[in-house]
């Protein structure tokens, strides 16, 4: 059952950051995520999202002085990620 609700929610993540035009916090996703899954805390979302992006499915960036933030972005396909 654990492995299906991280399926949903990788799921959910790549639909959101997919189809947004511009870079999102963790946050954000937070937030928009929180409103469709109840059951998902901070810790959790973070992991799933370092996940994603450690598998090449999105991208994230740590920005910011101090603790910072993460924002996080889709993987564009076009000619230069082939190179």
């Amino acid at each position: 059952m654990v492995n299906s609700t991280h399926d949903n929610l990788s799921k959910e993540i790549l639909k959101l950051i997919e189809s947004s035009s511009e870079p999102l916090e963790t946050k954000e996703v937070e937030a928009i995520i929180k409103k469709k899954t109840h059951s998902i805390t901070r810790t959790k979302l973070f992991y799933r999202l370092m996940i994603l992006r450690g598998e090449g499915l999105i991208l994230g960036k740590f920005v910011g002085p101090g603790k910072g933030v993460w924002i996080w972005w889709k993987k564009e396909k076009n000619k230069e990620d082939k190179k």
